[in-house]
């Protein structure tokens, strides 16, 4: 048992929204410090090029990211860093600032290891949290922004809402995800239907060729389900998220009068929706699964059903902050276990479907291949943004002419990040252009173009 799960029994005696709020505190300030940030990094990050994978022309240096609804004022992102995700969400940002629903509105089921929130979008607007990421954008890993709507916004203006902030925020982000799905802002999980869909990607690829994706529920009736991420992708949508949480209080044994669930409760509801998507759409789009992942096994399974990235949140609350070392490590072992070299391999191997390959949605690197030019190096200043960043991760063996096996990297993956690398070897590939697989060479450098849309902020708070 890890000293936080020690610990946990006496955290948890704090109110769970209070407690989260300690942990922002301590992840904006105490981590991001330089050897705090040094010993996290080397205690959490966990760095073996089996695990670096390349999707929607994003390189990833492990496929264990952070789903939205942690940072939602995107103010953790250095301390994050050093827990070992390999991309974070932010959000969900909406354009103007919101309280969100009355307090309380985070709870735990501690028997259940899951969630139950009613936030409803509290942030401090766009405009507020754009300014703050363009201290920090491009970042050293990819960042996603999560975009949702104002509580106030009429349903007939939901487009416009959803465009204002997406305009704004091109510059800070290297993907989009529209949550259509939380059941915390009224009649928001209307706009799921195929009419609404096909406006918004749309309307968000007149603007873009950054990778957009769709954030769907796991409550919503199979066939409409299918039908409108059909319409997604044959409006543009590079993936889907599934799943955001559920309000089918049957998964719990004493649930609150109104939030979503998440956690342990939410998983088996949440693998059904992926064993659906990957057999209806493996080959056409990119595939997230979040729900209930909170182990090696549980991210392995979601891989080998079509998911090319996972997502945790909840499990990051219950197993503490070792939970992405902990599962990338595992990882590796499973791979061995099944005879794979490259997370790439695993990729689709458990789907019931006749599709044998995944021809289009995800580009990796070669299985088990090792040259000095197809390496990635992560450093800690790696975990610091700079505005001149490529990103580069390099393993430790990458200087080697054999490749070495998985159960040898995976003894290095434990080795701290550099803490004496300039923060100038390491770029971020970002780009307005359509996004292109990185070239084979130890340093790639790709130019990031803003935009500065002339849209005003709406101020107007609930």
């Amino acid at each position: 048992m890890s000293i936080y799960e020690t610990l946990s029994p006496y955290i948890f005696k704090l109110d769970a929204e209070k407690a989260h709020n300690i942990a922002e505190w301590a992840l904006r300030h105490i981590i991001p410090l330089p050897f705090v940030q040094d010993l996290a990094a080397g205690q959490y990050c966990v760095v073996d090029e089996a695990l670096h994978t390349e999707v929607a022309g994003m390189r990833f240096y492990n496929p264990v990211g952070l789903a939205a609804g942690f940072d939602k004022n995107a103010t953790m992102i250095k301390g994050l860093s050093a827990l070992g995700f390999g991309f974070l969400e932010i959000g969900t940002i909406t354009q103007a600032p919101q309280e969100g629903n009355p307090k309380p509105r985070l709870f735990r089921h501690i028997e259940e290891k899951s969630l139950q929130n009613a936030m409803g979008f509290n942030n401090q607007g766009s405009q507020t949290i754009i300014k703050r990421l363009s201290k920090l954008y491009p970042y050293s890993i990819p960042l996603g922004i999560n975009v949702g709507k104002n509580k106030i916004i009429a349903q007939s203006d939901s487009l416009k809402n959803y465009e204002n902030v997406l305009l704004e925020s091109l510059s800070v982000g290297d993907y989009f995800v529209f949550n259509l799905s939380s059941p915390n802002t009224p009649h928001l999980r209307d706009l799921q239907n195929v009419h609404f869909v096909k406006e918004l990607f749309s309307m968000a690829r007149s603007h873009t060729q950054k990778p957009l994706f769709l954030k769907i529920s796991p409550d919503m009736d199979r066939d409409e389900m299918l039908k409108v991420v059909e319409m997604s992708i044959d409006s543009g949508v590079n993936g889907i998220i599934a799943t955001n949480t559920t309000i089918d209080y049957s998964v719990l044994a004493n649930p609150q009068e109104s939030g979503g669930i998440s956690g342990e409760a939410l998983r088996d509801k949440s693998k059904e929706v992926l064993k659906i998507l990957s057999e209806a759409f493996f080959t056409r789009t990119i595939l997230i699964s979040v729900g209930g992942i909170d182990s090696a096994q549980e991210a392995y399974e979601r891989i080998k059903l079509g998911a090319s990235l996972v997502q945790i949140l909840s499990g990051l609350i219950f197993k503490g902050p070792s939970l992405c070392r902990q599962i990338n490590e595992g990882l590796l072992e499973l791979l061995k276990i099944d005879g794979f070299a490259h997370i790439s391999q695993a990729i689709g191997q458990g789907i019931h479907t006749k599709h044998a390959t995944k021809t289009s949605a995800i580009k990796t690197s070669r299985a088990g291949k090792k040259t000095n030019t197809d390496s990635i190096t992560i450093t800690t200043n790696a975990l610091k943004s700079t505005k001149k960043n490529t990103q580069t991760f390099k393993t430790p063996s990458t200087t080697e002419s054999s490749p070495k096996s998985t159960s040898q990297k995976s003894r290095q993956s434990k080795k701290s990040i550099n803490a004496k690398s300039s923060a100038k070897n390491i770029e971020s590939a970002n780009t307005e252009s359509t996004p292109k697989a990185p070239t084979k060479a130890s340093k790639k450098s790709v130019t990031s173009t803003k935009q500065s849309p002339n849209i005003e902020q709406n101020t107007e708070k609930e």
